[in-house]
């Protein structure tokens, strides 16, 4: 006698479409950007009915956004995963770079480039888009401390992780069109070294002497984004 198919739960059916439907959003924003990536091209290449991508995404803004926050978070755990075998010493920071600047020239980078443009003229786009962008901006930041274990407390260290990500998203910018790879090479090259130079502990001021006088806000830019 046959054993009976096993039935599969339906929140674990649920899960695994939704699933489906963000990695074809992804790859779709990617492929045929933002105009493109309409809704039905999106169900027809994750192989889901148009009425289960309704059930779970009812418009366009609402499918985007989280298709690439469901990837911003798997790149991130990946990041960390990756950094348990970061070398100690001088070469961590390189390979930090080097693994950060991947980040900006990958799928996620691509996708979200092409939501940026589009928010722009979208009131609806943006409305969801400016928020997700805030969140996702402060975990690189967080991230990319983490990664280059530097005390963000002590001067300047915040502001060089941040131009550390400014630099970053730009080149990753400028390799859209063609490949940049020998001149990013170059120029994180001669970033490696000055970031090094910025990130070495100096002296402190004395503890009855103020410090210097914050030029920022404490956090990173909130509209700011760092994409893997």
């Amino acid at each position: 006698m046959s054993a009976a198919p096993t039935r599969v739960p339906q929140q674990e059916r649920s899960r695994a479409t939704q699933a489906r439907l963000l990695e074809a959003t992804v790859d779709c924003l990617v492929r045929y950007g933002w105009s493109g990536t309409t809704t039905t091209v999106v169900a027809a290449h994750a192989g889901v009915s148009r009425g289960a991508q309704l059930h779970h995404y009812p418009t366009k803004a609402a499918l985007v956004t989280a298709a690439v926050a469901h990837l911003a978070e798997r790149r991130a755990e990946e990041l960390r995963v990756e950094a348990e075998a970061l070398p100690v010493g001088p070469q961590r920071l390189d390979r930090v770079i080097d693994l950060l600047g991947a980040a900006f020239t990958g799928p996620l980078f691509v996708a979200a480039l092409e939501l940026w443009v589009a928010a722009r003229t979208d009131p609806e786009l943006r409305g969801a888009l400016v928020p997700l962008e805030a969140r996702v901006g402060r975990e690189m930041h967080r991230l990319t401390v983490a990664l280059l274990d530097v005390d963000e407390r002590r001067p300047g260290v915040r502001e060089a992780v941040q131009a550390t990500l400014d630099l970053l998203r730009g080149l990753g910018v400028a390799n859209l069109l063609n490949d940049d790879s020998a001149r990013r090479t170059a120029l994180l090259h001669t970033w490696k070294r000055q970031l090094a130079a910025l990130l070495t502990p100096g002296p402190h001021p004395p503890h009855d002497q103020p410090g210097p006088t914050p030029t920022g806000p404490t956090q990173p830019d909130a509209h700011r984004t760092a994409r893997p």
